[in-house]
């Protein structure tokens, strides 16, 4: 099982967190401090497994990392997954990124988060792999994104279709005073308004 994906940048910070295991803020916070500074002392011609038993409170953690341009994609597994099996999921998860956003960099997992989040979450979910066929996950971002554009077309033009209907509105006539139990309100004259 996957208890956690982590990617953050050659300084320690955070771009994109997620843990499938309850674990408090605080500690969540610490692991990823000391995951970074696990990996980041590591040469880059050593394999990229690494046991952190202690770290994740149990003997059979292991992490399983990359690390492309600036950014370290690492994920914390237990000893039911096969870590070459997690170098190609996080290939894959790159891979991914990369299409979405052409040419993926750090700038992109900052400001779409939401997108980084939703194509994760199309590659693992509850700490298991869900999918590892990029051009399944992607054809489901482009779906998902078709379906954000089109609600945002149609909320975007709520306020005219509002105003349009307010025009034609036909009453007999306009009231001048509304009386509702011992409140008065006077209504003002809307013709400036039409």
């Amino acid at each position: 099982m996957i208890n956690a994906v982590l990617v953050f940048n050659n300084h320690g910070k955070p771009r994109l967190v997620r843990f499938y295991q309850h674990l408090a803020e605080e500690v969540q916070q610490q692991l990823i401090r000391e995951t970074f500074h696990l990996v980041l002392k590591r040469d880059e011609h050593i394999c990229n497994f690494l046991e952190c038993g202690s770290l994740f409170g149990g003997a059979d953690y292991k992490l399983i990392y990359r690390h492309y341009a600036t950014l370290y994609f690492v994920f914390c597994v237990d000893s039911s997954e096969s870590e070459l099996g997690i170098l190609d999921l996080i290939q894959v998860f790159v891979e991914t990124l990369d299409k979405c956003f052409e040419n993926v960099c750090e700038l992109d997992l900052i400001f779409h988060m939401d997108k980084v989040h939703y194509i994760l979450q199309e590659v693992v979910i509850g700490g298991m792999v869900l999918e590892t066929n990029m051009n399944k996950i992607v054809a489901q971002v482009e779906a998902q994104s078709k379906l954000e554009k089109a609600e945002q077309g149609g909320l975007s033009a709520a306020p005219s279709r509002a105003v349009s209907a307010v025009k034609n509105i036909n009453l007999p006539e306009i009231p001048r005073n509304i009386n509702i139990g011992d409140i008065n309100i006077k209504v003002p004259s809307l013709s400036q308004f039409m």
